[in-house]
């Protein structure tokens, strides 16, 4: 990348909360799906659609897309929301990501002007919420935006463009980690450095010889 990274920016799920819809569909609809295949094909059925989108944007309630998704899949809407009411339990620290994450402000603390920590996440308001109140690690970030509070979601560049506005990002000195290679390629389009999240091991890796 030619350049010392000053601005980290993380995503949440999958990265540094586990994120496993297949699961949390085989959980609550074990009638439905007798495979993870099955599972997985309805996890994308229900997470890859505009309503859940809407969710995530914080234009759609809980209720609306729990009545939504039931309807359309033929579900049985208690079992939905039951899942949708779960889904806060379901984040849980990925400790191996949250090592690297202390790691890094470990360095921070050591270099304040040369090295920051945001996160920039699709997630909506209610689970944004508990993420707050019960992980005081997020109070390890400088900052970061959740789509649910700005009616934005990766991978429109608004977002990205809202992140780099609200805190003075230079691009060029901007690192993005997420998952979902769509996101990365967005940010990348800015301008940004971004790293495909595979593991935390391979992030370390990926990410350390840019902080020298």
């Amino acid at each position: 990348m030619g350049q010392t990274v000053q601005n980290v920016v993380f995503d949440f799920g999958a990265v540094l909360f586990t994120w496993q819809p297949g699961v949390l569909i085989k959980t609550h609809f074990s009638e439905h799906v007798a495979t993870p295949e099955q599972a997985a094909v309805l996890a994308r059925a229900v997470f890859g659609h505009a309503d859940w989108h809407s969710f995530d944007r914080g234009v759609l309630s809980a209720h609306t897309v729990s009545e939504r998704t039931a309807a359309r899949l033929g579900l049985p809407e208690q079992a939905f929301r039951a899942l949708i009411d779960g889904i806060a339990e379901h984040l849980q620290p990925m400790q191996d990501t949250l090592a690297v994450l202390a790691q890094l402000c470990t360095l921070r603390d050591q270099q304040p002007d040369q090295l920051q920590l945001y996160f920039l996440s699709n997630m909506p308001v209610p689970y944004a919420r508990v993420l707050e109140q019960k992980h005081a690690f997020l109070n390890w970030f400088d900052g970061g935006v959740f789509s649910g509070d700005v009616q934005l979601v990766k991978p429109e560049p608004e977002i990205f463009e809202l992140l780099e506005s609200r805190y003075a990002l230079v691009p060029g000195n901007t690192i993005f980690i997420d998952d979902l290679a769509d996101n990365v390629a967005s940010a990348r389009a800015r301008g940004w450095h971004g790293i495909h999240f595979v593991s935390a091991r391979q992030l370390q890796a990926q990410l350390m010889p840019l902080l020298a």
